[in-house]
């Protein structure tokens, strides 16, 4: 990775958000509007870090190849005949052309489209047409064993597909062990897609850095979601914060949506008496958001496309297989409505947080020492991040 240059008044203001909550500043105004601090994440918070990319029932079939361009990278996911998950950059060895451009069910090679190179589900490389000249196959001057796909390191947890673009990152496991202790009783276990109506996406006019700040603290939630406050209050809340991994909030007063009829969603089997009426909502850094409850867990995964424009992939899963079945679509389309709405509540305050980063005179703004400790945290990961750098 280059080495991100930082001018000095750069690297006072990031040493500013890294104070101590009670003096400290927000991130400037900068980071959010310039696409050159854009770029700089790019290639320092997104690839030294796992960063959320896709969902696992993306490619969800054995012999399924999946695109996905993610910060401008073209990855392929490929789930082989043995449900093995792999992430590869999506282009031959030869001339780097791109190999598939849809979802696609494989046959038995990935052929590329150019050349016709031919690599088996593994990434190995498996035929070279006429590369020693018309009908020779092949030449003591490449080795087959040595051109494979580039396969970039890659991790499922809670049905989120996260990579590693830098390789260096330390294993998963390690990196998120905090956050894997704490959630253990959810970790590993089998999650259910709700389908259609558990599935869809936001548009924000906004940096991806104001929606996990948002989603980060409860601070707002009397003021922007009256609905939701009306039963888990503001002070219901306490807030999470594991410095450079994860934070967020919890909820003391979780309570399952019932039906008409008075059914709910079935919960995870085994789960301790902790999370019979807790929930718990964190931002894993840098680009996933996750909540999880007794009947269900979410994923908001957040891509950057510009400075100031940020698609949301919002994904609910349940408990059992059960609760996918058509007898509980009304259910799930009223979940995953309920939501969506509150998802939505949020767009206008992180839009309008994007706009008011255009006021020169705005300084990245304070922090509540009590309220946005969680906020904070998020700073202090990003301008870590931005410092470790240079």
């Amino acid at each position: 990775m280059t080495a991100l240059l930082l001018d000095a008044d750069s690297r006072t203001g990031l040493d500013a958000v890294r104070r101590p909550i009670e003096t400290a500043a927000g991130l400037a105004n900068g980071f959010y509007t310039d696409p050159c601090w854009f770029e700089a994440e790019k290639r320092t918070v997104f690839t030294d870090n796992w960063t959320a990319i896709a969902f696992d029932h993306d490619v969800a079939e054995p012999g399924m190849a999946v695109p996905v361009r993610f910060l401008g990278e073209p990855l392929l996911l490929v789930r082989d005949r043995q449900g093995t998950l792999r992430v590869f950059f999506n282009v031959c060895r030869h001339r780097g052309m791109v190999l598939i451009e849809a979802p696609t069910r494989l046959g038995s090679v990935i052929r590329c489209p150019y050349h016709a190179w031919c690599y088996n589900q593994d990434g190995t490389l498996r035929g070279t047409p006429h590369i020693g000249g018309p009908g020779c196959n092949k030449h003591e001057a490449v080795d087959p064993a040595t051109l494979g796909l580039i396969e970039v390191r890659s991790h499922v947890f809670l049905g989120v597909v996260f990579v590693d673009f830098s390789g260096k990152a330390a294993a998963f496991e390690e990196a998120n062990d905090a956050l894997l202790r704490r959630w253990s009783e959810f970790a590993g276990r089998p999650l259910f897609s709700g389908g259609a109506s558990a599935s869809f996406s936001l548009d924000l006019a906004a940096n991806w850095k104001l929606a996990v700040e948002n989603y980060c603290e409860s601070y707002h939630l009397p003021f922007v979601h009256p609905g939701l406050n009306s039963y888990s209050r503001l002070e219901d809340h306490y807030n999470i914060v594991e410095p450079g991994r994860f934070s967020g909030q919890g909820t003391l007063v979780y309570a399952p949506q019932l039906d008409a009829g008075g059914r709910r969603f079935s919960d995870f089997p085994g789960l301790s008496e902790t999370w019979a009426t807790a929930a718990e909502y964190v931002a894993l850094y840098p680009n996933v958001l996750l909540g999880v409850h007794r009947d269900h867990v979410f994923a908001i995964l957040l891509e950057p496309v510009a400075p100031d424009r940020t698609v949301e992939r919002v994904e609910i899963f349940y408990a059992d297989a059960a609760m996918t079945g058509p007898d509980r679509a009304a259910m799930r389309q009223a979940h995953g409505a309920m939501w969506r709405e509150v998802f939505a509540e949020d767009i206008f305050v992180v839009e309008g947080m994007q706009k008011g980063r255009s006021a020169r005179g705005f300084d990245g703004g304070r922090f509540s020492p009590v309220m946005d400790t969680a906020t904070h945290g998020f700073h202090a990961f990003v301008a870590e991040a931005l410092c470790d750098a240079a």
